[in-house]
């Protein structure tokens, strides 16, 4: 309790503080001398990269726990649809513009197109999607969600907006500080796709087949 500019408490409850307090450095870190060194991480810069990298691994599968929890909340079609083809559904959905399997690759950024147009061939089963014009090339060909892809997308924003926005808004300056984790994962992005590129280049042949 603080009166008159002093501090008064249970004594033990302050040197349980102080010893915290020794515990930490100026900026409140940890100073048990945790060493974080392994073959990843042989410095200071490559510690922060792999501090890094591992949140990304832990938020990737809570991310996609969380898309299929929520599709699982909207689905309604006896057809099974998953988390990241809901994630499909309402880039095909976005600015209720029709887009071809090529654009909504580029969108996300992915290039397992095989596995993209599996996701398409779901929704169009589903009826959640419809094909549109005659073209029957399939990256020719473009996509708009259905009456009930709109329902269910209509579904999915306001279970998102109960469940998960919720949250995100008692986060301290949310709006500021998820804009600057966007910026930083987005120049992430394109590091890693460059890193990747030139990965690309030096693969070994080792168990590859000579014919």
């Amino acid at each position: 309790m603080a009166v008159g500019g002093l501090e008064y408490g249970n004594p033990n409850q302050r040197g349980r503080s102080q010893v915290q307090d020794k515990d930490k450095n100026i900026d409140g870190q940890s100073n048990l001398g945790l060493d974080k060194h392994w073959h990843l991480s042989t410095n200071d810069h490559e510690i922060c990269l792999t501090e890094i990298e591992f949140a990304l691994f832990r938020n990737f599968a809570a991310f996609s726990r969380w898309m299929d929890d929520c599709a699982a909340c909207c689905h309604t079609s006896v057809h099974p649809c998953n988390g990241m083809d809901y994630a499909v559904l309402n880039v095909v959905r976005m600015h209720e513009r029709a887009k071809s399997i090529s654009e909504i690759a580029r969108l996300m950024n992915r290039n397992d197109l095989s596995n993209l147009q599996y996701s398409v061939r779901k929704l169009v089963k589903a009826e959640l999607i419809e094909k549109l014009g005659s073209n029957d090339h399939k990256r020719g060909a473009t996509y708009q969600a259905t009456r009930q892809g709109v329902a269910a997308t209509d579904r999915y924003a306001e279970f998102r907006r109960e469940l998960l926005v919720s949250l995100t808004q008692s986060i301290s300056n949310s709006e500021e500080n998820m804009n600057q984790v966007a910026r930083v994962l987005s120049l992430l992005s394109g590091i890693y796709d460059q890193a990747a590129c030139v990965a690309a280049s030096h693969r070994s042949s080792i168990g590859t087949d000579d014919a």
